[in-house]
């Protein structure tokens, strides 16, 4: 029988805690041996009923690990990323849209074996996107409505002045392209920097996203043209209690995506 891979989580939030509950529950062929928190006390807390109590570690401590998962703060994703990619390790982010101004790191993973797996996330439809981007792409584009409060503290917004609080109906907050929104709007645009990467690249993927106080969901639609097919697809997430700003379902993708890394069936290019 082979060998458990171990998986580091960093971060214990709204997906973090969800990701190391469930592996700590039981993935075939995966065991949480580490975590990384800004507040160690909070997260012994968070583990202490756990049955098999990860080692609470440092960031770069992670990459002792075969798979490193990264569900922290943006502002420290390279620290876990370039560790873990050093170390030859498979460093599976959520912070996504972090990686499109750091695509060095892609070099870096080919020199050293390593490999970063992007999961799908609060998205759908990556595998037709890819797919179809094997052939000629015409136009990607993916429009995004959240809850104002979902947009809340994004760079963009404090940039420009807006108060989304002040917002009463559908408003255009951010059109552009899928690198600017990331840098816009960090904690909010994973899905736009996951579909780029999938597609044609953040500088040709289209991004609107609308503040909508008459929405109770996160909700996303992709619309590409190709040469192969015409896509539409809407995903409605509803928000996770811990952080608004996330989808329910992305640590769940997260989880779905190491069941990847070892089931002997895997559906899906």
């Amino acid at each position: 029988m082979a060998q458990a891979l171990t998986v580091g989580i960093a971060g214990l939030g709204a997906i973090g805690l969800h990701l190391a509950r469930t592996l700590d529950a039981g993935v075939e062929g995966l065991r949480l041996a580490a975590v990384s928190a800004r507040d160690l006390k909070k997260a012994q807390a968070k583990i202490a009923g756990f049955r098999a109590s990860p080692m609470l570690v440092s960031n770069a401590e992670l990459a002792a690990c075969d798979i490193v998962v990264e569900a922290a703060p943006a502002a420290v994703f390279e620290e876990i990323a370039a560790a873990a990619i050093e170390a030859g390790r498979i460093f599976v982010p959520s912070s996504v849209g972090a990686l499109l101004p750091r695509m060095h790191l892609v070099g870096l993973a080919k020199q050293t074996g390593a490999r970063i797996i992007v999961p799908t996330g609060a998205l759908l439809g990556l595998d037709a996107v890819r797919a179809a981007a094997e052939g000629e792409v015409e136009s990607v584009t993916i429009e995004t409505r959240k809850p104002p409060r979902g947009l809340e503290g994004a760079p963009y917004l404090k940039l420009h002045g807006i108060d989304v609080g002040a917002i009463t109906t559908a408003t255009r907050v951010f059109k552009g392209n899928a690198f600017d929104a990331a840098q816009g709007f960090p904690a909010n645009v994973n899905v736009a920097a996951a579909l780029a990467l999938a597609g044609i690249g953040p500088e040709r993927t289209m991004v609107e996203i609308w503040a909508d106080p008459g929405v109770t969901r996160n909700t996303h639609t992709i619309r590409v043209e190709a040469a192969a097919a015409r896509l539409t697809m809407t995903i409605e997430n509803v928000p996770s209690e811990e952080n608004p700003r996330t989808g329910k379902i992305t640590p769940l993708s997260i989880v779905a995506c190491l069941r990847g890394l070892t089931s002997t069936l895997k559906v899906g290019s």
